[in-house]
């Protein structure tokens, strides 16, 4: 239950340095100093019992203000520790922003095994798949310190197959993760839950979640962030076989197109596991269709090859109607994508 006693909510200013953050933020832990908003906060203070407040940056919907315990960051960071064998002052390196609660874990991590926050010669990192990628083709400093770390967490998008085999060939050793913010970040590694972690899917095949790292709440909503067993329905859609989970896309992507269901997060992770170019989808309204399915690349496209190769892998229903070539696609933090503002950009070209 969340304790209802004010604690005051301190904003992290952005001139603070890592050292000066990381000071603050075990203060937070430890429950002696104020709790700490990683991002412009409409609230002034916390229930006690919160440490850290971090906004949700999903590609739909309006964002939300997560409130997470030391208990909860602490277990977080423990189970993550724990399942890479780190030991106490093994160092990690921050490169994700510290207003994702992906960049605060690495710090709480590092808090865990007291050690400090270092930019090379780290033998733990948390990165995106973008980073991945561009680390892999541009190669200098961060492929070199990515090759000598024990482990690399990649996570806060789908990573593709083909990217995971060519840092397996540059001899990184990837760690794929799932989570978010609701679960104090990334909670399944490698596809099986960290201890302490319940996994569950539901009839229509959504994830639900349940675990000592679970947050409190969304800062002012009434509702609770949990249904009455503690779980957390996700918005994510997969399968559990043999206790492993595969994620197959997103309940909140899909579209009916003409009467036709069609997965946004299914039509891109198609196109950019089998094209060089980067592909982004999203939907518009349309008096014919309802939903109509738009597509963007980074490169020029060829619309008819495109379409063609949708409808052989999806059907007629998954060809789009409206393409942009030549843009650069919109991201929410840590690179994932911004359909909304995407849907925009189609709205101002449409017919």
């Amino acid at each position: 239950m969340v304790n209802k006693s004010p604690r005051e909510l301190l904003e992290v200013p952005s001139a603070w340095s890592i050292p000066q953050v990381m000071d603050s933020l075990a203060t937070s832990l430890s429950g002696e100093g104020p709790a700490l908003a990683f991002a412009p906060s409409r609230f002034n203070s916390v229930p006690e019992n919160v440490a850290v407040v971090i906004p949700t940056s999903g590609s739909t919907g309006a964002p939300k203000e997560v409130a997470l315990s030391a208990t909860a960051l602490r277990a977080s960071a423990k189970a993550s520790n724990n399942y890479m064998r780190a030991e106490a002052g093994d160092s990690w390196s921050l490169l994700l922003p510290t207003n994702h609660i992906a960049g605060v874990n690495v710090l709480v991590r590092a808090l865990e095994l007291g050690s400090k926050i270092v930019e090379s010669d780290y033998q733990f990192t948390a990165i995106v798949p973008t980073q991945l990628f561009r680390a892999l083709k541009e190669g200098g400093e961060l492929l070199a310190n990515l090759q000598n770390a024990k482990a690399v967490l990649v996570g806060g998008a789908a990573t593709q197959e083909e990217l995971l085999e060519r840092a397996a060939a540059a001899k990184i050793k990837v760690v794929t993760t799932y989570g978010m913010s609701e679960m104090s970040g990334g909670c399944v590694y490698d596809g099986y839950p960290l201890q302490g972690v319940e996994v569950d899917t539901r009839e229509d095949g959504r994830i639900a979640l349940r675990g000592a790292m679970q947050a409190e709440c969304y800062l002012g909503v009434a509702e609770p962030l949990a249904d009455a067993d503690g779980w957390f329905l996700t918005s994510d859609a997969g399968a559990l076989a043999d206790g492993k989970l595969v994620i197959t896309g997103r309940i909140d992507d899909q579209i009916i197109s003409g009467g036709e269901k069609i997965s946004l997060s299914a039509i891109d992770s198609f196109l950019n596991a089998n094209l060089e170019s980067e592909y982004m989808s999203c939907a518009i309204p349309s008096v014919e269709w309802g939903q109509q399915l738009c597509l963007a690349s980074s490169s020029r496209v060829d619309e008819s090859a495109i379409s063609e190769l949708l409808r052989e892998r999806f059907g007629r229903h998954a060809v789009p109607k409206l393409f942009l070539s030549e843009i650069e696609l919109p991201r929410a933090s840590i690179e994932k994508a911004d359909r909304k503002r995407l849907a925009q950009m189609f709205e101002r070209i449409r017919p």
